[in-house]
């Protein structure tokens, strides 16, 4: 299916899915990748909603690297055990060393 019949959460589904193991990217960082800058809320409502769709949701933070939508994952700290199941450090919710392990989606391009 192209790219531009997918509805807006689909497309962020498919930029979530390519998400690196043990990296992380920004709400921000999909929108803007998408072409929908101001719409970095819309990508947190899509990843709250991306259960049951194969979409590494954990994967993705607030632009400071916190956990944000950790209260969407079931148990009080699947977020976090799922990132650093990934070698990913996280200290009082928030990713440690972002700039190193942040993620780009324009790297897709």
């Amino acid at each position: 299916m192209k790219q531009e019949t997918l509805n807006f959460f689909d497309r962020v589904y498919n930029v979530a899915r390519q998400i690196p193991h043990g990296r992380v990217t920004s709400y921000g960082a999909i929108a803007k990748y998408l072409g929908a800058a101001k719409s970095a809320r819309m990508v947190g409502y899509a990843m709250n909603g991306s259960g049951g769709k194969d979409v590494p949701a954990h994967r993705v933070v607030n632009r400071k690297g916190l956990l944000t939508g950790k209260h969407h994952f079931d148990g009080t700290n699947l977020m976090q055990q799922l990132l650093e199941n990934e070698g990913v450090e996280v200290v009082d919710n928030q990713i440690q060393n972002l700039e190193k392990i942040f993620w780009d989606p324009s790297e897709l391009d």
